[in-house]
This record gives structure tokens, sequence and C-alpha cells, in this order.
């Protein structure tokens, strides 16, 4: 029989025990008239095991405000400059290069979220590079096995 590999786990990610194979004998942490665990054998998780620690979310927020906010400020500005270009009469403006050059940049704003969430190191003790290619690929793998054994679940 093969074991299929586990897939790492996130630093912060709470760590689920599997349930128990039900078998004939009762075992100490089950009482014995019903065959079923006990409460106090199992804590369920709260919102606080769950939540993405202070400090990992203050990295990701960083990330994402200056990976997405100097693009979309880009292309804010791009329908401003444009607006002072066409009504100085400065030389011809056509419209779809205001629209294609806005559009690129709220695009690379889109991009920035994504890559400013998975680039932040989401360890607490480890702060990550400057550029966060090294934990980009790493939380790229971690999200793909996720959806990998999501969608085998599925099936």
């Amino acid at each position: 029989m093969s074991q299929e590999p586990q897939r790492n786990r996130l630093p912060f990610e709470p760590k689920r025990k599997k349930p128990a194979k039900n078998n004939s004998t009762p075992k100490a942490s089950e009482s014995p008239e019903s065959g079923k665990p006990k409460d106090t054998a199992r804590r369920p998780i709260s919102k606080e095991d769950r939540a993405i620690p202070e400090v990992v979310s203050q990295r990701m927020v960083s990330r994402m405000a200056i990976l997405c906010g100097v693009p979309t400020a880009l292309g804010m500005f791009t329908f401003i400059a444009s607006y002072f270009v066409i009504s100085g009469d400065l030389f011809p403006l056509p419209n779809f290069a205001v629209v294609l050059v806005s559009m690129g940049c709220f695009g690379l704003g889109v991009i920035g979220l994504t890559y400013g969430v998975l680039s932040a190191s989401w360890d607490e003790e480890i702060p990550g590079s400057l550029l966060g290619w090294q934990e980009f690929t790493t939380n790229f793998g971690r999200m793909n096995a996720a959806r990998r054994e999501a969608k085998q679940k599925s099936q």
C-alpha cells in the first residue's frame, strides 16, 4: 500500500488529527458504554488558531500596498495626465492609448496584489527577502498542492 506524501503545512496552520478508525474494543479515551470518544479528547479549533498571525498579515499588507498601490496610482494619473495633454492641445492623443495604458496599470495592480500576498514570508520568525522570489515559489507551490488536494477530495 503506497502512502501519498503529505503536503508541507503552513507555519501558522493548525494541526488536525485524523479521526481514529472505529474498532470493536473501546480505547482509554472512549467511554465504555457508548464506544465514542469523550468530549475532552478533541478540542475544536478556534478562530484565533486559524487566523493569520499579525506579523505575517502586516508583511502581506505592506507588500500589497506597494505592489498594488503604485500601479493603481499610475493608472489614475494616466487619466489626469491625458486630460491635460488633450485640453492643452500639446499633441494628439488617441483615446485607445489612454485606455490601454490605464488598463495596463490597473492590471499590474491586480498582479501586484497576488504577488504581494504570495511573496511575503508566511513564517512568523523569518522576515523574508526584499523581492520575495523564494517565498513566492514556496507559497505558490503550497497553494497548488492545496488546490490539487481539494480537487482530489471532490472527485
